[in-house]
């Protein structure tokens, strides 16, 4: 017969072996698992273009390189929301970021119209992957020095999806560039250009701002560019895309070039609210 403090300790010890077991089987996810995740979804996305870009579907290569720049948006959102940003999240991105923004619109660009050109076109073609490469490892080390409000250079995502837009709206239209000596790569070889010395520069891009109240209040402006940006986006699709990279770009341009001038002629400040 067993009294009941005997089988008060009996129960006692199934309970302690009980959560002991449970503890050992409930094993944590790390956070870092849901940004990594739509990371590699954006590194998919590039090699997925990669490949219809070599069949020959170049407009739906073009397509998943805009797909690999969502994604890339949803991993930076996804980390800042879960506070899981982390040197291996980062690594992780710049190395998708190349693939789906340096060789991805590289190819296509190649694709599309300069292996007319067979060494020029080579080297041109190159351009994104190696200037976005300086682009990336320079924001790796410039990310665990300081945060800013502001991307140094053009984003890698940003000239990629201004080459795909740039395609999607204009491959069916190449009788536009007929009057050029070159035809399309009258457009393409400065576009190229322009954009890849964008991205190995010092001029100030405006970063996506965060969905909090604090980052709104600060950034109203900004906030509110961003919704029309998504609003043409979602009207005019490809050329929707057009339009809003183009006015990106132009906005870092016209306000690097007034730093510029602000730093060479006028007070030696520099006035980061003019960069906000």
């Amino acid at each position: 017969m067993k009294y009941p403090i005997q089988k008060w300790k009996r129960f006692r010890r199934r309970r302690k072996r009980k959560k002991r077991k449970n503890g050992r089987s409930r094993k944590q996810i790390p956070r870092t698992v849901i940004p990594s995740f739509f990371t590699l979804m954006n590194l998919f996305c590039g090699f997925l273009a990669i490949i219809s870009i070599a069949e020959g579907r170049l407009f739906f290569g073009a397509w998943l390189i805009v797909f690999a720049g969502l994604f890339d948006a949803l991993d930076g959102f996804m980390a800042r929301l879960s506070n899981a940003t982390s040197q291996f999240g980062i690594e992780l991105d710049s190395i998708s970021d190349v693939v789906s923004f340096g060789v991805a619109p590289g190819f296509l660009l190649y694709s599309f119209g300069l292996a007319e050109l067979p060494f020029v076109g080579i080297i041109l073609s190159a351009l994104p992957p190696l200037c976005g490469a300086v682009r990336l490892a320079r924001y790796n080390v410039d990310v665990q020095e300081s945060q800013e409000d502001f991307f140094k250079g053009l984003p890698i995502p940003g000239q990629a999806i201004m080459i795909a837009a740039f395609y999607l709206t204009f491959y069916n239209q190449l009788e536009l560039f007929e009057g050029f000596e070159y035809g399309i790569n009258a457009i393409l070889i400065p576009l190229i250009v322009l954009l890849s010395f964008l991205m190995v520069s010092t001029i100030p891009f405006d970063k996506m701002p965060s969905f909090d109240k604090q980052s709104v209040r600060k950034h109203k402006i900004k906030f509110s560019l961003f919704i029309v940006y998504g609003i043409l986006i979602l009207l005019f699709q490809e050329v929707g895309l057009m339009i809003v990279f183009s006015i990106f770009v132009l906005k870092g341009i016209l306000v690097g070039a007034y730093l510029f001038w602000k730093e060479a002629f006028g007070d030696d400040e520099f006035l980061e609210e003019n960069i906000n």
